[in-house]
């Protein structure tokens, strides 16, 4: 049961990655015509990773190689569909990450990502996505949903939709007021000061309901 959870979830990566490369290639074509500076792109990073550069945001998916069941609290039991057999709460999983690209690309390592999505893919191809606003309420259907081509690009997109609506936000200005001698001299070589698109403020505040 494990090898199929397994399987059909690296299938889906697989085909996310494919996905993903179209979508850019759609993306940056779109883009270009409209400003040439908004860069959209595809890096692989392995088997099990890969980036989707989107103007100043980076998606990071990646495959977990383990299989998870859910524990007993979660919302999963209540389903008749996990009732009728248990062991469909056994699930592969891909996650989300979203990063600020001169993060990396000025190897600012203080800098903070988030999980903005948890993809979750059982032996029966069923799936839905933990996530945040769009990814939470529009992927959560496990008893019906089975995950192919058509989901994995609506996924993609609305990943992307979100990314590009989480805004970065300036710091509460008594969290930044004090600085080291050591920090603030290894801005010039390496732009140390922590970032992140909520630093100084609460993630869960950012619930799951659109503005």
């Amino acid at each position: 049961m494990k090898q199929d959870v397994y399987s059909n979830t690296l299938n889906a990566f697989l085909t996310l990655k494919k996905t993903a490369k179209q979508v850019v290639l759609e993306l940056s074509k779109e883009a270009n015509a409209i400003d040439k500076r908004v860069i959209i792109e595809y890096k692989e990073k392995g088997e099990f990773e890969f980036e989707l550069r989107v103007a100043g945001d980076l998606l990071i998916f990646a495959m977990h190689t383990n299989i998870f069941e859910f524990d007993k609290g979660h919302p999963v039991w209540k389903s008749s569909y996990i009732k009728e057999d248990h062991t469909r709460t056994f699930c592969g999983m891909i996650n989300i990450y979203n990063f600020l690209n001169d993060s990396f690309k000025y190897s600012r390592i203080n800098d903070l990502g988030y999980v903005i999505g948890r993809i979750f893919i059982n032996k029966e191809n069923h799936y839905f996505v933990e996530g945040k606003r769009q990814l939470g309420f529009l992927y959560n259907d496990f008893v019906h949903a089975v995950i192919d081509e058509k989901a994995i690009k609506a996924m993609l997109e609305s990943t992307i939709l979100y990314c590009l609506n989480f805004d970065l936000y300036t710091p509460p200005f008594d969290a930044i007021k004090e600085i080291s001698v050591q920090d603030m001299q290894s801005v010039s070589e390496s732009m140390q000061i922590k970032t992140g698109k909520r630093l100084g403020f609460r993630f869960q505040a950012d619930n799951d309901t659109i503005d």
